[in-house]
């Protein structure tokens, strides 16, 4: 047995697999797939030289053999949860609080999954959270001190110190039963009594501007300022929208989805004051926002 090839991983998945009995249950309590789990155990297993899973119809069964393994495992486990834990008393990150500002749709669809990934590794430290209607309120905010972290989709017109998380997609929502191409044409979208927030809105800027550019008319039937409005007009047929993806979902099924003639996306960023003296908790939590799951990884439900 070569010692320095066997990884934290393997025994992270040796502990789950024992813990739910299966692997297929294993992946989803460890954010994997099965097979990654079944690799993970069928490596160790190599390297022990020794079978630690009686597999059957009904899951898998620690064999008399893995029975031991696995608690040697999960002390070994344990230890890397003291040094971590120790390791964060040193850093400061035992308390403390991050406050974060957020347009809806980031605070609905983005923040959730961070914050509880966040808080399973520093349950001392707060996060809060103010949602903003556009970038507009949250400039301000963070210039003042009410928030240590932003999120924004316009470029920042401060001296802002600013990371890229994603590129959320402006797609076309139409009544249901309509029939159009996709992409949709000008054409076809001309056709169509247009339902978008108030000129003020973040979004319709960069919908007007992108219709400006590419000297297409946009006639507005109906100015909106909730999503869920909008949706609910849509789905009653009195019009078309253009709203960013995140912004739309959860988009009902019978709503037909499709994407623009030109492509039209928003960059989400992430900003905060440049050369603040940051508390090691919102570092963290800034590290957090940079390794998240892109929440546009899903592929676009199109209905048919």
């Amino acid at each position: 047995m070569n010692r320095d090839n066997i990884k934290l991983s393997q025994l992270r998945a040796l502990a789950a697999v024992a813990e739910q009995g299966n692997f297929s249950e294993a992946g989803l309590h460890l954010g994997i797939s099965q097979s990654a789990v079944s690799h993970a155990i069928a490596t160790l297993e190599d390297e022990l030289g020794v079978v630690l899973f009686a597999r059957g119809r009904h899951g898998a069964t620690l064999t008399p053999v893995g029975e031991r393994m696995v608690q040697h495992a999960a002390k070994m486990l344990h230890l890397i949860e003291v040094m971590d834990h120790e390791a964060n008393l040193a850093k400061g990150l035992d308390g403390g609080e991050v406050r974060i500002g957020a347009f809806r749709s980031v605070a609905t669809h983005v923040l959730p999954e961070v914050i509880a990934t966040f808080r399973a590794r520093f349950p001392d430290i707060h996060i809060s959270i103010s949602e903003y209607r556009g970038d507009d309120g949250i400039e301000p905010a963070l210039m003042k001190g009410l928030i240590d972290i932003g999120i924004i989709c316009l470029p920042p017109t401060k001296d802002l110190e600013t990371h890229e998380l994603f590129r959320d997609e402006y797609v076309v929502l139409l009544p249901p039963d309509t029939q159009a191409s996709d992409p949709i044409t000008w054409e076809e979208l001309q056709k169509f009594p247009m339902i978008l927030p108030p000129d003020s809105d973040f979004c319709a800027l960069i919908i007007h501007n992108h219709f400006s550019l590419l000297k297409q008319p946009l006639k507005v039937a109906y100015k909106i300022n909730e999503d869920s409005t909008v949706i609910g007009m849509v789905m009653r047929g009195l019009g078309a929208s253009i709203m960013a993806r995140l912004a739309a979902e959860p988009i009902p099924a019978k709503i037909q989805v499709r994407r623009l003639p030109v492509p039209l996306e928003r960059v989400v960023r992430v900003v905060v004051l440049p050369n603040a003296l940051h508390t090691p908790a919102v570092y963290a939590f800034l590290e957090a926002l940079k390794d998240s799951r892109n929440p546009l990884t899903i592929p676009m439900r199109r209905a048919s």
